[in-house]
């Protein structure tokens, strides 16, 4: 089967086994002689199951106490961390097309066994820590609505590893239509929040701006490298080399690069409505905690309490409850599908698709389980900053094989990342490791 590569790029495909999510792979079929237009509706979807992992619980956390601290100040760092997420992504979609491999199979393709087992094993970690806060904020949201507690709440989570079986019976499609429905209703929801909350519209556009304030305030410097910290997560970068194979592009040069080029656009209009909705809560916590001297909120329960008194609307608790729930489900259907790919990719596992599925679902929620019973419910907040350093630990095992893999020409044939991009994914890299370093740091030290 021809590539459009060179002899070089097919030496990288040795020992290629079975493709990744083998029951989806290439299930969404692309005309070759389809208009424009319809392509582009092919390849929609992948970007939007990416992006759920940008607005996670986790997220939600950093979001609502950098509003509440510091107002509309931090919407500059939720930018810039954006457009490192976009970069990163379209790192994922280059090598998948380019190279017929996801991140972990590629991995596991160019690293000997005494590398690859133990990025196997950090891989996991970061799924369990994702599933963690995952987790728990579907836990929150159903204790929210239904009085259920937090306990009880994550074992009924285990359920939605059926949810994907089912779904994917009737076709990918199906699974991407279901996030994308969450997502919309993520998104009305803070659109009735925010038109309530009547937030200063000049204030929140110049906290797009950035400001020296952010470095020279130490506090507010914590929350910022949480919020950068927090947005991206190891296990979307195997979830998208994965994903985007599910669509049936062509094998010659120009076929892959319009299918690049398509998966791009994609995952980048996915990633800014995902920065549309971490926007909303910052804003959300400016416009209501911040403006009524609340600084100190940073419990998604805590937050839900003071928004009827402060909107004064009965539906704003029920709207926040709903668009986390939402969240929350949506999170832990992708995390169990990048652990999906995680497990096949390293370890070329040959099981049943139900148990697979069953099995990277334990994996995930057991450790999530057992870490809520030790904490409780009235210690989220330390869970969701467990999740966090757990997965700065492992997000640079991540990052820096792609940057290498995506600028590698031996690797990538003529569909390389462009020097400058590689340049540029490189700084990208270096910052966001540093800065979680510094996370980390400060978690060891109790700063």
């Amino acid at each position: 089967m021809s590539n459009g590569s060179p002899e070089s790029s097919s030496m990288w495909l040795r020992a290629r086994g079975e493709p990744s999510l083998v029951e989806v792979f290439r299930s969404v079929s692309i005309g070759p002689s389809s208009s424009t237009w319809r392509k582009f509706l092919a390849f929609f979807g992948p970007g939007y199951l990416v992006a759920v992992g940008y607005m996670d619980p986790g997220n939600w956390a950093t979001s609502l106490a950098g509003g509440a601290q510091f107002g509309y100040t931090l919407l500059t760092v939720a930018l810039v961390s954006n457009i490192m997420a976009i970069i990163l992504q379209s790192l994922c979609a280059r090598l998948a097309i380019a190279t017929g491999r996801d991140l972990a199979q590629a991995c596991r393709d160019a690293y000997p066994p005494y590398m690859a087992w133990p990025l196997w094993v950090l891989a996991e970690l970061a799924i369990c820590a994702t599933d963690l806060a995952e987790v728990i904020g579907t836990a929150i949201g159903l204790n929210l609505l239904f009085g259920i507690p937090l306990e009880i709440g994550v074992m009924i989570t285990a359920l939605d590893v059926f949810l994907i079986l089912w779904l994917q019976t009737r076709g990918f499609r199906w699974i991407e239509a279901f996030i994308i429905t969450l997502l919309g209703v993520i998104a009305v929801c803070f659109g009735i929040q925010i038109a309530l909350a009547d937030p200063d519209w000049g204030q929140v556009i110049r906290g797009f701006a950035p400001t020296t304030d952010i470095v020279t305030n130490p506090d507010m410097l914590y929350i910022a490298l949480g919020i950068i910290g927090a947005t991206v997560m190891p296990h979307n970068l195997y979830l998208h080399s994965g994903i985007v194979q599910t669509r049936a592009y062509g094998h010659t040069l120009p076929e892959k690069r319009e299918a690049l080029k398509f998966a791009t656009i994609d995952s980048t209009v996915a990633l800014c409505f995902a920065l549309l909705i971490n926007a909303s809560i910052l804003i959300l916590a400016a416009a209501t905690f911040h403006k009524a001297g609340h600084h100190d909120v940073a419990e998604l329960g805590k937050a839900q309490e003071l928004l009827q008194p402060l909107l004064g609307a009965s539906i704003a608790p029920s709207l926040f409850a709903i668009a986390l729930l939402c969240c929350g489900l949506n999170s832990t259907v992708t995390a169990t599908m990048a652990g999906q790919i995680v497990m096949e990719g390293f370890l070329r596992i040959r099981l049943p698709a139900w148990m697979r599925r069953l099995v990277t679902r334990l994996v995930a929620i057991v450790p999530a389980i057992v870490v809520t019973l030790i904490y409780g419910e009235g210690q989220t907040a330390k869970l969701l900053i467990l999740s966090q350093v757990v997965l700065s630990l492992q997000l640079p095992f991540a990052v820096v094989p792609l940057v290498m893999f995506t600028a590698s020409k031996a690797k990538m044939g003529e569909m390389v990342a462009p020097r400058w991009l590689s340049l540029f994914a490189a700084v990208i890299a270096a910052i966001i490791i540093v800065l979680n370093l510094k996370l980390l740091y400060d978690f060891a030290t109790g700063a």
